[in-house]
This record gives C-alpha cells, structure tokens and sequence, in this order.
C-alpha cells in the first residue's frame, strides 16, 4: 500500500508540475480525438470526413458514367502514400471508377508537371494529386481544370486555384494536430524536461510547415525543454539528409536527449544516426506511422517513443467520393480533415488498423509481444 501511495503522488506532483507550466498532457492529447485544429489552404473551417456521403441513387448516377481517374503523387513508394493509393483504388472500384495511372514525381515539381502533361494526354475525368511545390506546379493544374477535369487534393493546393471553381476541395489529417501531438507525447517521455534537436522540412510545403509550427508552438509551453540544435532537410533523400543532420546535432550536443523529426522517413534516419552514435537511448518523435518506425515502436525500449499519425487510407476513401461530387455537380465543403491520432507503444496494435484498414503485420506483433 505505502508502494501505491508513493507512486500516486508521484503522479499527482507531476500532473501538479504541468498544469503549474499551464500544460497537461494528457488532457490535450484526450482533446485531439474530438478537435481539429487545422485550417484548410485559404483558411477554410475543416469539415468532418463523414459529411462526405453520397447517396444510392448518386452511387448509380457515377457507376454510370464510365469515368476514369489519375492518382499524381509527389512521392510514391512510402507507406503513407501506398496507404493513400489503396485507399483510392478501393473506393474508386465501388464507384465504378477505373484507375488510369499512378504516378510518382520523386518530389520534382518539373517531374510532376510532365507527369500531368502525360495524364491529361490520356483525358482523365478526374486527377486526385498532391503538388510538390504549390506555384511551379499551379499553371499544370489549372490547365488540367480548364480541360474540364475534376481535381481533387491530398493536403496541399496548388496557388492561386480555388475551391468550387478549379478543383473540387482538398481533404487532409490534422497535420497541425499532429504536430500537437508529437510535441505533447515528447514531452510526456521527457517527463517536462530535456534538450532536444528538431528535424524540419526546408521547403515551401504547407503540410510539413503546418506539422513543423504546431510542435515548436506546443513545446514552447514546456519551459524546461530547450531546442539546442535545429535544420531543415530538402530531399529527395530524406532518410539520409536527416542520418547526416542528426549525426552532426549528436556529435555537437553530447547532451541531447531526443530529437523531433518532421515524418517517418527523417525519423529513419535519425534513428541510423542515433545507433552509429551509440545512442540508442534517445528519444524520437515524429509524424506518420510507417512500418519501419513501428518496428522501432514495438520494441520495449526503442527510440521511437510518440508520434501523431494520418489516416491516409480513410483520406483517400474520402478523395474517391469527393471526385464523385465534382462528376455530379454536388456541392463540397472546400477543407476536409481527418483528426489527428497520437500513437504511442501501448496503441499500436489499434492505431495501424486505423491507420491502413488492417491487422499489424505479423513482423510487428512479433515484436510487440
């Protein structure tokens, strides 16, 4: 019983520490479940993915018309655009809607660009895409509206389009939630405390400017966590751009205790650089649950201690029926968003199936054990 006793005040002083700072973690991470606290591209109030709904009469009316869709990404191959895509294609089938092309621009806004100059030469009804860069990509798109085709996009809007008029609407995760997330469940692990890297996106890219704000926001309210070390990463290869900076931030900062990266496939590479390091004892946060970070996660003393995920395979279900709503006429809200989803060791399991629509592969399990 004194063993109890002494760990709920232990508890209960930590609680009284934070709200002390006006934080309480577990209070804000609880409020993400029902909160959205990004805006859309222009500002717009997000709606509720659930609001897109099509009914059985309109399902026929799409079924009916033949259609065909492109899917033009700014990078392929990752878990979450993979996640993106099937959740597309998933839908799409039950739409009656045939996928003519995925294509992958390897975050090369003039290879996105020949990539919708090369769809748009096969007449696409509709192209679900996300831009690499919002105004060396903006006169393909618009050219693509004016052809007549429905856009739909995955987070990010090309400038100077607008919703209603040049694409259908733009559907999105709480990126800046996200962002929350991942600064309150660091901060959690660090128990309010410690020096920390962050590892951001150095470009001009709403999604990851959105994540990468939020968190320096949120962990500014953490007045005993201190960012001593801080560079951007501009890719294509992010794993090793962020091995390379995090190595550096460890070599100069011997004293660091965690290092934030702005999604999974950086935090990949700040893992490589915290094991060559000899460093397996830091903790790492970041956005977008892939599989290699959940490994990482599974493990019951691994790096990856908190992240905030997508739900990019409900996203793209949502894409699906928002480009049905361009072919009908059908009015859209311009902004949809997804809530944010703080994932941690213990959630796992649950967060994988809503993130990707399925069980954690056995690789995972195994180690989760």
């Amino acid at each position: 019983m004194k063993h109890t006793a002494k760990l709920a005040l232990v508890a209960a002083a930590l609680v009284t520490a934070a709200l002390a700072q006006g934080v309480n973690p577990q209070a804000a991470l609880k409020e993400l479940a029902t909160k959205v606290y990004s805006k859309g591209p222009s500002g717009e109030a997000p709606a509720p993915a659930s609001s897109v709904t099509l009914t059985p009469a309109e399902l026929a009316k799409v079924k009916a018309m033949n259609a065909t869709a492109a899917i033009v990404l700014h990078y392929g191959g990752n878990d979450w655009s993979n996640a993106q895509v099937d959740g597309l294609k998933a839908q799409f089938d039950k739409l009656g809607i045939k996928v003519i092309a995925v294509t992958d621009a390897n975050f090369k806004p003039e290879k996105q660009v020949s990539d919708i100059e090369t769809v748009l030469a096969r007449k696409p009804s509709i192209i679900v895409s996300i831009p690499t860069d919002p105004v060396a990509t903006a006169a393909a798109y618009r050219k693509a509206a004016k052809a007549g085709v429905k856009l739909v996009f995955m987070d990010n809007v090309p400038s100077g389009l607008k919703a209603g008029t040049d694409y259908v609407s733009v559907v999105s995760a709480d990126n800046y939630g996200n962002g929350v997330a991942s600064a309150h469940l660091l901060a959690q692990q660090l128990g309010s405390k410690g020096n920390i890297g962050v590892i951001f996106h150095a470009a001009d890219f709403f999604v990851t400017k959105q994540r990468y704000d939020a968190f320096k926001a949120t962990i500014a309210k953490y007045p005993n966590i201190k960012i001593v070390a801080e560079q951007g990463i501009g890719g294509p290869d992010f794993a090793g751009d962020a091995e390379k900076v995090a190595s550096a931030m460890l070599t100069r900062n011997p004293n660091l205790n965690a290092i934030w990266a702005v999604w999974d496939v950086p935090a990949e590479g700040v893992m490589s650089a915290a094991r060559t390091a000899g460093r397996k004892d830091l903790v790492i946060a970041t956005m977008d649950l892939g599989k290699n970070v959940a490994l990482e996660m599974a493990k019951p003393n691994g790096m990856v201690r908190g992240l905030g995920a997508q739900r990019p395979y409900d996203a793209g279900v949502t894409e699906a029926n928002l480009a049905a709503y361009g072919l009908l006429g059908k009015k859209a809200p311009p902004y949809v968003a997804l809530n944010a989803l703080p994932v941690t060791r213990a959630t796992l399991a649950t967060a994988w199936k809503r993130v990707y629509n399925q069980t954690l592969p056995s690789d995972i399990q195994s180690v989760l054990k």
